[in-house]
């Protein structure tokens, strides 16, 4: 009898950049964090903060300001009750896992969050599940910035996983002016910002391990402004690669999968430059 797949759990990720100092060139920097490498799930990976969406990230009386849920819902190919859950899901784990909160004043459009580590002991509450995300911001008096976020793309675990999967959207947001990324969380022995370039090198050189979702989105970040990212309009398909075994080895199979295999394998491709269009 065949195995049934696991059904996927909606989940959201949010790549945080900011623009390189002046003195370093064109391009962005990213914050990745190195999940412990003793976590039964993707030890020892780099990844983007981010999670699976709570059941209380679904609350239709979340503050927002912004895109409404229906315009999510059309981008990123859902119903408006989980685009609302996806949005609500990408801060409120941003903010958990890396201090970083998209927010602002609820009786001021022009005054967005500048110092989120006031809020230190309702980050710790939400972790622990004794405070929901909108309950935080009405106590706060503060609103969702969902015109903070934008819409990158939406992979989905391979059938053959079976321990579990996710159908995660990928979002992509500028660090809010005055804010600091912290990384202090219980998922993470470490993080902070790197380009996608030097990212990208470190896999291929065995010093890291990205996943082929995260390898693909620092591979669309390189050689971009922060300006740049936010004015890409991308269109949202879901990508799910497939896992096949090979001389008793299982390798993923993708639309760019020859590219992350020569990089996993330590050399590159002919002709092969970071940041080049995908296909």
């Amino acid at each position: 009898m065949t195995e049934q797949p696991l059904t996927p759990r909606p989940a959201a990720t949010v790549m945080l950049i900011r623009d390189k100092d002046p003195g370093g060139g064109r391009g962005v920097e990213v914050f990745l964090m190195r999940r412990h490498s003793a976590m039964e799930f993707v030890g020892g990976v780099m990844v983007f903060p981010g999670g699976g969406v709570d059941d209380r990230d679904r609350s239709a009386d979340i503050a927002w300001m912004g895109p409404e849920p229906s315009w999510w819902a059309e981008r990123l190919g859902v119903d408006v009750e989980l685009a609302r859950a996806l949005v609500c899901a990408a801060a409120r784990e941003t903010f958990e896992e890396s201090g970083v909160l998209f927010a602002g004043a609820a009786d001021d459009s022009d005054v967005l969050v500048d110092d989120a580590s006031v809020y230190r002991a309702e980050r710790q509450a939400l972790v622990d599940r004794s405070l929901s995300f909108a309950d935080f911001l009405r106590t706060e008096k503060l609103v969702l910035r969902a015109d903070l976020l934008r819409p990158w793309a939406n992979w989905v675990t391979p059938k053959e996983e079976r321990t579990r999967r996710y159908d995660t959207y990928f979002f992509v947001a500028a660090l809010p002016q005055g804010q600091r990324a912290d990384g202090e969380n219980t998922e993470a022995e470490s993080a902070g910002w790197i380009t996608p370039e030097e990212a990208l090198q470190d896999f291929a050189d065995s010093k890291t391990f990205l996943l082929p979702p995260t390898w693909t989105q620092l591979d669309s970040l390189a050689g971009r402004t922060v300006a740049e990212v936010l004015a890409v309009e991308r269109q949202i398909v879901a990508i799910e690669p497939h896992l096949a075994a090979e001389n008793g080895n299982w390798e993923i199979e993708f639309f760019d999968s020859d590219r992350y295999n020569a990089a996993r394998n330590h050399r590159s491709p002919d002709n092969y430059t970071p940041g080049a269009p995908l296909a």
